[in-house]
């Protein structure tokens, strides 16, 4: 282990799989302690807590849905119990319908917005109100908001609203020294990326190649350390040139 993020608390949402799963064990690895956020399975949360207890680190598996507000406000409070006073929050959590936008419904634009778009909103407000001076906001956004895609109306615009989030609290924080920025992945080895899918996205990459969840993580990880601390209200793409 790394002694990059050594004395530092973390939270990052989504973080039992995928991208978030990458961020929060590069995290724990620097030396930071990490809650594990996760709302369907309590054994791949566990999994990821027991791998980072393994190589010596720290962390929690908390159940907390993001869409809604009792339970972020819950999440954080556990944390700072845990943990003490936060350093880092990274929003990853988000979920995804794809179908037509005249085809998508009420209950489809609550689903997606309540987590991706409102959820998010809160989680930044409470990160607000709990970092400590200078610390770091992550929000996990995605390249398809810079890209020409059907079918992604719902998922897209949620994105597209937390990356003016990011644009506006950066500069409510700057006088405390706390940054908030974004990262973009772009075609991303994760269960959420088709099997049919992957050559055509392999093929718009510069690498001819679908990224790595590690390899967003880097990204990630660099946005919430002191080597970024000039960084802030960006959107910084991880994509290996997609976008």
């Amino acid at each position: 282990m790394s002694t990059q993020f050594q004395g530092k608390t973390a939270i990052v949402t989504g973080s039992s799989r995928g991208i978030g799963r990458a961020i929060a064990e590069r995290l724990a690895d620097g030396g930071a302690a990490v809650v594990i956020n996760y709302l369907e399975s309590e054994r791949r949360a566990q999994e990821v807590v027991n791998g980072i207890e393994a190589r010596g680190g720290k962390a929690i598996a908390v159940r907390a849905d993001m869409s809604k507000l009792a339970e972020i406000r819950r999440m954080f409070d556990e944390a700072e119990a845990a943990f003490g006073k936060l350093d880092i929050v990274v929003a990853n959590a988000a979920t995804a319908i794809v179908k037509p936008l005249i085809d998508s419904s009420e209950e489809d634009y609550d689903r997606v917005f309540d987590t991706n778009a409102k959820g998010v909103f809160f989680i930044l407000k409470e990160a607000a109100k709990r970092l400590r001076d200078g610390g770091r906001i992550v929000v996990t956004s995605t390249g398809g908001t810079k890209m020409f895609f059907s079918q992604t109306s719902l998922y897209l615009g949620s994105k597209g609203a937390v990356e003016q989030f990011v644009r506006v609290l950066s500069r409510e924080l700057g006088p405390r020294n706390i940054t908030v920025n974004a990262v973009s992945p772009g075609f991303t080895d994760t269960e959420l990326l088709p099997e049919r899918d992957r050559a055509v996205a392999a093929g718009m990459s510069a690498f001819d190649r679908i990224g790595s969840p590690k390899e967003v993580a880097e990204v990630a990880a660099f946005l919430a350390s002191n080597a970024a601390r000039w960084v802030t209200g960006q959107n910084v793409g991880a994509g290996g040139g997609v976008f």
